[in-house]
């Protein structure tokens, strides 16, 4: 039985060893294998919470160990990629190249800030008790998702009118403050959290996954973005017919 009550938080330590293999790959620049294990940890991150529910071992320590797993799959591995983009806009070395303090990235300090930002959205959260079925800012996970997107999108031929808006510094500033604003913003979006599988509960949910589904049927890694910008508007849609 201890075993199976610690299930929901060995769920979220491989999101950490996630994050963690991710970090390593996005300062090398390796940015697919970053975004692999990004998936991956947002994957355990889904379900730690659902097991939890599941099995009713919802606990304090489960929450805090989400945050602080959730900070390095979706906080700091976010502003590797992001400095990383800047870094490559700019036409400077990557950030696995550095030598020393000489040739310090400073674009480095505007990446990061999206870091800072999630560090801040995720500690508001554990203290927040409004956030317990929705959630107040863009979450963690969903943002990373947009940021990595984009710069998978660069790798591609296919994408090539991406990849050349996405070689101006300037406009990937924009995205970093907006990035920056929207993870705690005090918008109120709904939360993907199933506490049970009817269809007249979750109408939402259901729409928004199908649409997900399609739209990655149809445009591929282009999707990743225009879903989250689909979750946004969505939430704003649902807030303005509950109000």
């Amino acid at each position: 039985m201890k075993l199976i009550k610690f299930l929901p938080n060995l769920l979220t330590l491989l999101n950490l060893l996630s994050g963690c293999l991710a970090a390593v790959y996005a300062v090398n620049n390796q940015i697919q294998f970053a975004v692999l294990f990004v998936m991956l940890g947002i994957f355990f991150d889904f379900f730690d919470g659902f097991v939890a529910r599941l099995l009713h071992v919802q606990s304090e320590l489960g929450t805090q160990l989400d945050s602080l797993a959730d900070m390095v799959t979706s906080g700091v591995v976010p502003g590797i990629v992001m400095t990383q983009m800047l870094l490559k806009a700019s036409s400077q070395e990557p950030l696995g190249f550095t030598d020393g303090f000489e040739n310090f990235p400073y674009l480095a300090l505007i990446g990061f800030t999206i870091t800072l930002a999630s560090c801040y959205r995720l500690a508001n959260f554990n203290i927040d008790v409004n956030q317990k079925d929705n959630f107040i800012g863009l979450p963690t996970p969903a943002n990373t998702l947009f940021i990595l997107s984009l710069p998978l999108m660069q790798m591609y031929e296919e994408y090539y009118y991406v990849s050349y808006i996405l070689e101006n510094e300037y406009l990937l500033i924009l995205i970093t403050i907006l990035s920056c604003y929207m993870l705690n913003a005090k918008i109120e979006l709904f939360a993907l959290k199933f506490k049970s599988f009817g269809f007249s509960e979750n109408k939402l949910k259901y729409i928004f996954l199908t649409l997900s589904i399609l739209l990655i049927i149809v445009l591929k890694l282009a999707a990743l973005p225009i879903i989250i910008l689909m979750y946004l508007a969505l939430s704003m849609i649902s807030n303005s017919r509950n109000k």
